[in-house]
């Protein structure tokens, strides 16, 4: 099985869908005995300043993000203001009704109808500024924190997805960013609008008499107690929701792509287990919070309610009544009556703040994720000669996987790399196309250190076709003329597929180049997709050229053809070929005998024959050997 050490990221394990396209570092994918190692990324210790709590800073990081949008939010403070006020208008219609009812006052009754309308009419204008205006923030930071996050993703080196599922990544792109509005947006909302209401209310029977009023502070003590004890409880689990829907979406995210594999190895009702497992988890964590939630408002509810009694219980006492109109006290009770739903809302909102805050802690540990560093200044236009100096590769477990490594590859020359899974050779190619940092030694390309050239003109000069054929869900055309390469024109695009042997089965689809192949080209044939992948890498027309295994899923007769491709476009360019069939090395101008990270022999087919060494032994067995003992590659 694949080991994973401990990273910094914050998630683990990986997922199978997560691989590179041509211009991208390869993955060790041949062995299951092949351990996936992450390289440590080490960072200088320095003594931080005084932080704020966590909660507090990932709170206000969030709230950074609505300063772009502080004229709606203004216009959502004006329209909630307006809902508040009304309340109070309420209030006040009541005692006004009152009195002139006791009045006998017509001329007042006959605006009744009027008040009415215009009170609910002001409400409504003020409840749609402030609902529209805190949507519009609301969507508009999904929308920025998601394409940051897609955005970071793409900037991430490879340890980073290596040492994590495609599952879990995607969750905190959908589910963990939508959250995350629950604490920027949403509980704004509700503070807003219901922290407004009850301003106003409390204000209006402080004014109306502050002697009573004063009972119900009493109670806010307790009630402070109470949102302080719900809220790490509301941390927490909103943590474990989180981590269990990151499951969830992993675990569907092997099944959808790994799904010949279930079907044909009858893994179904294991799959459904594990769902069904990680679904209960998800599901335990969600209750929990509903528990929490179903005691903590009710037990703030009963608080108010005892305050509340309290006061309407003095307030109908001879004493505290005399002197006031029967509409004045019906307008004071029914104003206290109208805190009861605003307080409600107000302590219901501690949930989704803790939930949005959770989520904003995870997402922005993904934001904060160190980016792929390129130290290079260079953008020459390289031939293709490679030297590699006493190079050695030492992961975090102390697993040598290139051991003083030396090997001069000249510009133009054909070079084949063979031995048994794990002897060092993916890891080679990873380290030509700098997704891996030697722990020693030098390597150079046209003389030039590798690390002083950018990573951009270093990888647009290095095509590569993998064992795993990555295609995406567009048109044939996309697929081969992808990113960089969309600036070709069709007729170079024909070309490439011509050469590659692709022309023929790309026309007989229904819209020929115009095609979608579907998700990860499943609606083509292994042979067909690794055709389209060399398609893409001769179109690219780079100096220094890897095959990993490029003919590895093709039949007989299409190997044929695509090795005599093969080595017309080898021509004038530096070819580095992982292969194990013979078919693919023998024409190679050298060689190179890998085991345990190190050079055994080098030399054509024929001096390593005549050798009678190690490379002979495998030829005898076809490359076919056991995997005892075998160190990573």
């Amino acid at each position: 099985m694949s080991q994973v050490p401990p990273t910094d990221t914050s998630v683990s394990a990986r997922s199978p869908s997560q691989s590179q396209v041509d211009n991208q570092p390869s993955q060790e994918t041949s062995s299951s005995n092949s351990k996936k190692i992450i390289p440590s990324q080490t960072m200088p210790i320095r003594k931080a300043p005084y932080q704020p709590p966590k909660k507090r800073k990932t709170l206000l990081r969030l709230l950074s993000y609505l300063k772009p949008y502080w004229w709606a939010l203004l216009l959502t403070i004006l329209g909630f203001a307006i809902n508040s006020a009304t309340e109070i208008w309420i209030a006040k219609l009541l005692q006004y009704i009152t009195d002139a009812i006791n009045q006998g006052d017509r001329s007042r009754q006959n605006w009744f109808p009027v008040l009415i309308i215009g009170l609910f009419l002001v409400r409504g204008i003020g409840s749609f500024l402030g609902n529209y205006f805190s949507a519009l923030i609301s969507r508009n930071l999904v929308y920025e924190l998601r394409v940051e996050v897609f955005n970071k993703l793409l900037r991430l080196p490879t340890a980073f997805y290596l040492a994590n599922p495609a599952g879990t990544i995607s969750s905190k792109l959908i589910f963990d960013v939508e959250q995350v509005t629950a604490a920027s947006t949403d509980s704004m909302k509700t503070v807003l609008r219901d922290g407004l209401t009850v301003i106003a209310l409390i204000g209006f029977l402080l004014y109306s008499n502050w002697r009573l009023t004063l009972i119900l502070f009493v109670v806010l003590p307790p009630i402070l107690w109470l949102i302080r004890v719900a809220s790490k409880r509301y941390l927490h689990l909103s943590k474990g929701i989180q981590q269990t829907m990151g499951d969830v979406s992993h675990i569907t995210n092997e099944v959808i792509t790994g799904y010949q594999v279930v079907k044909n190895y009858g893994g179904q009702a294991y799959e459904s287990k594990r769902f069904d497992t990680t679904s209960k988890k998800n599901l335990k964590q969600g209750m929990k919070v509903v528990v929490t939630n179903s005691i903590n408002t009710p037990a703030i509810q009963l608080l108010m309610a005892m305050a509340m009694s309290v006061v309407v219980w003095l307030a109908l006492r001879p004493a505290v009544i005399s002197g006031i109109t029967a509409g004045e006290f019906i307008s004071y009770i029914a104003a206290a009556g109208l805190l009861s739903k605003p307080v409600r809302s107000l302590t219901d909102v501690n949930q989704k703040l803790q939930k949005g805050i959770a989520a904003g802690e995870s997402i922005f540990a993904l934001l904060d994720e160190p980016e792929e560093q390129d130290s290079g200044t260079l953008a020459p236009s390289l031939a293709g000669k490679i030297a590699l100096r006493d190079v050695s590769l030492v992961y975090p477990d102390g697993t040598a996987a290139l051991t003083n490594f030396t090997l001069d590859i000249k510009a133009g020359e054909t070079i084949a790399l063979v031995g048994r899974s794990g002897a060092g050779k993916s890891t080679l190619v990873n380290l030509l196309t700098r997704a891996l940092q030697p722990s020693g030694g030098q390597i150079l390309i046209d003389d030039i250190p590798i690390e002083d050239i950018k990573l951009e003109s270093l990888r647009s000069q290095i095509a590569m076709v993998n064992q795993q054929i990555v295609l995406f869900n567009a048109s044939v055309t996309q697929n081969i003329a992808y990113g960089s390469l969309a600036s070709k024109s069709r007729e170079e695009v024909v070309e490439a597929a011509k050469t590659a042997f692709a022309d023929e089965f790309i026309s007989k689809l229904p819209q020929g180049y115009d095609s979608h192949v579907g998700a990860e080209g499943l609606q083509l044939s292994g042979g067909q997709r690794q055709r389209l992948s060399i398609a893409r890498a001769l179109l690219k027309d780079a100096p220094i050229l890897i095959l990993d295994e490029a003919t590895s899923a093709l039949d007989n007769e299409s190997e044929y053809y695509i090795q005599q491709a093969l080595d017309n476009v080898m021509k004038d360019r530096t070819t580095i070929v992982i292969a194990h069939r013979l078919t693919t090395i023998e024409s190679a101008d050298r060689i190179a005998v890998l085991d345990g990270g190190q050079l055994l022999e080098i030399g054509t087919h024929n001096e390593l024959m005549a050798a009678n060494g190690h490379y002979s032994q495998m030829y005898a067995r076809n490359f076919d050997l056991p995997d005892e003992g075998i160190t990573p590659r």
